[in-house]
């Protein structure tokens, strides 16, 4: 129990030391406005005196000038004005600025963690004044004026020494005004939170592209404004605790051109499988500290690092032993990573991602890093999901027009026993390329197409896949027939209407017209296919979301051959979490209003196995070579044995805090497993597991396996 307490305790003591907000110089009449006035109240009491005292030269006034004074000031931590930069048509007009802000009273200065501090202004003054009566007071802001467009007033040559003394002093947060929500950062991969911007985006007569995922915040911003949802959830806490807790960032900077973010993330979960007896409760116990920002207006990063322990339901556990890799250890965790021992009958995991995020342009976004990918729009992708752990991946997303062209290449790991070689896992590689077409203003279609190749005859990363515009089976072909595994498939979304919306994906790993359409149901009939349905708003109930999804794959869809080659990483599928060999039927109901969120869950599977002491492939398990099968034809789902599954959790739960998307929540799981024949792998077990916890949700849990 003191790993559990242990994030608790960090958490008070880093925020009886982290940042206050941001607290606006006061004038005396405005010492009695709220907080949330205060930089409204300053804004407007500035600009009255100034109006009020500023004298226009009578040089201007003959001459009917109208334009506007360009200056920079400062409130120092004595509560005195600070002249710092004036660029004006006329220097009489410098020269009256001048005077004017010799005039201002002395007021209560700007407070940064309770200490008095320096804040800096960008202020302009219309000419004639009558205009400074209506001007937007966006206009009037704390961010300083760049120096190249303006000059200094003719008293401030003096000043250059001594700001360059400040120059440390100087770099104080300004008003923080969360620029995430306008950059090139991913949003986070949880259903739960793509749900409620999902009907925005699919309006009828959007031009956007939702299937390639992460999404960027700045994307979707566009179509539904996050920042503003965000905000309206804030509690009206004035204390440092309760505005960390409930309302912000643990950390926040924002200068001119940069800022960064950094929070402490947890996943705290405490529960009990009721079926399972070699243990009397499951948790887990991750800590997590996330750093994120922006240099400038095109580049961003993103990096979380996570350490975790826990123990799971009986069969999760099962699961994770049976795909545990070469040398020793004991699991590895499915979506996360390979796990240590912990204690008697648990497990550690660590686990790390991070990007860096570039635009150079409009139409381009650029990524580096260490993550996962999604592409679909429905609950499971038959392409590239996010059910397998974490890889390097470079990626280029360009959109113009209608489209939305998105290349990645990735370096995956086979981690199995068989082919390890020298105590280092075996390193493959992927690149594919998905393009999304917006046909009209209600019907998407993709194209699809994806290669997988082995460092064999130290061939490395193969620069044939570098081109972004490249036909990748023409390349497979022309390395050699056993040179790499490539796959192509479809996908097509159609806005019915605003509420609802229809989509498909369809896989082919090997495409032969003779043998799919022969109907003798050959094993070359490796496809698969989803369709689904999403309802917004159902039933005119706002915030209610209902889907429906089905999927199917062929036996031996994602395998090959050459067993490195299969469609997997980390002895997980890349794509759906069952691997081949399946169907299932999905229902999912999602219902949020304010802070409050409700989930039902309800899949429905039939699966085929493999059995023990078997040398038969039945086309479940990728990581089989497809030529251990029994038969040519007569290739059913669900040969082999048989299993017949179903799963159901519901959740529900508190948004603690809407920017970092902590959450309190309780679930219960129900899920059945019968097969035909018990084995090591897969057995009759039916288990009822009841969790609570408190995480921040920033990835996806996959426990229906």
């Amino acid at each position: 129990m003191k790993y559990l307490l242990l994030p608790f305790f960090l958490l008070s003591v880093f925020l009886g030391q982290a940042q206050n907000a941001e607290v606006y110089p006061v004038f005396p009449e405005c010492e009695s406005v709220s907080y949330n006035a205060s930089e409204d109240c300053f804004k407007n009491s500035l600009i009255s005196y100034i109006v009020d005292h500023f004298q226009v030269p009578s040089n201007v006034l003959a001459s009917n000038y109208s334009g506007e004074i360009a200056v920079v000031f400062e409130v120092t931590k004595a509560g005195t004005f600070k002249l710092m930069y004036v660029n004006a048509a006329y220097d009489e007009l410098k020269d009256e600025v001048a005077r004017v802000f010799e005039l201002l009273p002395v007021i209560q200065p700007a407070r940064y963690n309770a200490t008095p501090t320096y804040m800096q202004f960008r202020l302009p003054i219309k000419i004639p004044l009558e205009r400074n009566e209506i001007q937007d007071l966006e206009d009037f802001s704390s961010e300083e004026i760049n120096r190249s467009e303006v000059t200094r007033s003719k008293d401030l040559e003096d000043n250059q020494l001594i700001l360059a003394a400040n120059e440390y002093d100087s770099i104080q947060t300004k008003l923080f005004t969360n620029p995430r929500y306008e950059s090139s950062i991913n949003i986070p991969l949880s259903h739960e939170y793509y749900s409620r911007f999902d009907a925005a985006l699919n309006q009828v007569g959007t031009n956007n592209h939702t299937a390639s995922k992460p999404l960027l915040f700045k994307d979707v911003s566009k179509y539904y404004d996050l920042k503003a949802d965000a905000q309206r959830l804030h509690h009206n806490r004035r204390t440092l605790v309760g505005r960390k807790i409930w309302n912000e960032h643990t950390v926040r900077f924002q200068n001119e051109d940069y800022w960064f973010t950094f929070d402490f993330a947890l996943d705290l979960q405490l529960g009990k499988d009721f079926g399972d007896t070699n243990a009397d409760y499951t948790y887990n116990n991750t800590r997590a500290a996330i750093f994120q920002g922006g240099l400038g207006e095109n580049f961003n990063f993103y990096t979380v690092v996570y350490e975790n322990q826990g123990r799971f339901a009986g069969y999760f556990n099962n699961w994770a032993e049976s795909i545990r890799p070469d040398g020793g250890d004991p699991a590895i965790i499915p979506s996360r990573g390979i796990a240590k021992p912990f204690g008697e009958d648990a497990y550690d995991y660590p686990v790390a991602e991070g990007y860096l995020s570039y635009s150079p342009s409009k139409y381009f976004n650029i990524q580096f890093g260490h993550g996962k990918n999604f592409i679909g729009d429905g609950y499971r992708s038959l392409l590239v999901s996010d059910v397998t752990s974490p890889y390097p991946y470079f990626k280029l997303n360009t959109t113009f027009w209608k489209l939305k062209y998105t290349n990645t290449w990735m370096s995956m790991r086979d981690v199995r026993p068989e082919v390890t070689g020298d105590g280092s896992f075996r390193t493959k590689y992927m690149a594919n390329h998905y393009l999304s077409l917006n046909v009209t203003k209600r019907l998407n279609i993709g194209l699809f197409e994806s290669v997988i190749w082995e460092n064999d005859n130290n061939r490395g990363f193969d620069v044939n896949y570098l081109n972004p515009v490249i036909f990748y089976r023409a390349i497979e072909f022309s390395t050699g027939a056993r040179g790499g595994n490539a796959l192509i498939g479809l996908s097509g979304k159609y806005k019915i209407s605003d509420h609802l919306n229809a989509y498909t994906q369809v896989i082919i790993d090997e495409f032969s017209s003779s043998d799919i359409f022969g109907g003798e149901k050959s094993w070359k009939n490796k496809l698969g296919y989803q369709v689904g349905l999403k309802y917004f708003n159902a039933f005119k109930v706002p915030n209610l979301f209902l889907q429906l999804e089905y999927n199917q794959v062929r036996p031996y869809t994602y395998s090959h051959n050459t067993e490195v080659l299969n469609y997997g990483h980390n002895n997980q599928s890349l794509a759906h979490l069952w691997g081949a060999n399946f169907r299932e039927i999905i229902a999912i109901a999602r219902y949020k209003k304010d802070r409050w969120y409700g989930t039902a869950k309800f899949i429905y599977g039939k699966r085929g196995f493999d059995y023990d002491n078997d040398p038969f492939s039945y086309g479940g398990d990728i990581y089989r070579n497809y030529e251990d099968r029994p038969f040519d034809n007569g290739v059913e789902i669900g040969q082999g044995n048989t299993g017949i599954s179903f799963f159901g959790q519901v959740e529900a739960g508190y948004i603690i805090n809407p920017e970092t998307n902590l959450k309190l929540y309780g679930s219960f799981i129900y899920r059945n497993m019968n097969t035909d024949v018990n084995t090591i792998s897969s057995y009759d077990i039916s288990t009822s597991w009841l969790n609570f916890g408190i995480r921040t949700d920033i990835f996806n849990w996959y426990y229906d396996y």
